[in-house]
């Protein structure tokens, strides 16, 4: 499977800041402003706690998905945190991630850590 032109970024931190002026600001304009093609955003670990429980965040996450950025959850993290509803309730897909992740990194496909 190819992912030219494809970003995905896996938001990891549950930094508030971090969240607002990197995570969700990079994949934003990467999509809205044509960087890449297609933009996911992967919600792992620490970050699920933060999506599910804060208000703000739910609303920005939003805002991403009216702009075309697809956005997932891992379901092992969300399951453990307990936060699966919550983000499934939000429009997000709450689905295990990890051979998704795997094969974008072993086609090389464009990656950012947070």
């Amino acid at each position: 499977m190819a992912f030219d032109n494809e970003l995905t970024v896996l938001w990891t931190t549950d930094n508030l800041v971090t969240t607002r002026d990197m995570v969700f600001m990079y994949a934003g304009n990467a999509k809205r402003l044509g960087w890449f093609e297609h933009v996911n955003l992967v919600i792992w670990g620490a970050s699920a706690v933060l999506a599910a429980e804060n208000g703000e965040v739910q609303g920005w996450l939003r805002e991403l998905m009216d702009a075309g950025v697809d956005v997932y959850a891992c379901k092992a993290c969300a399951d453990r945190h307990g936060a699966s509803e919550a983000l499934a309730a939000l429009g997000v897909v709450v689905a295990y991630m990890g051979q998704p992740l795997t094969e974008r990194l072993k086609a090389g496909a464009a990656l950012l850590t947070v």
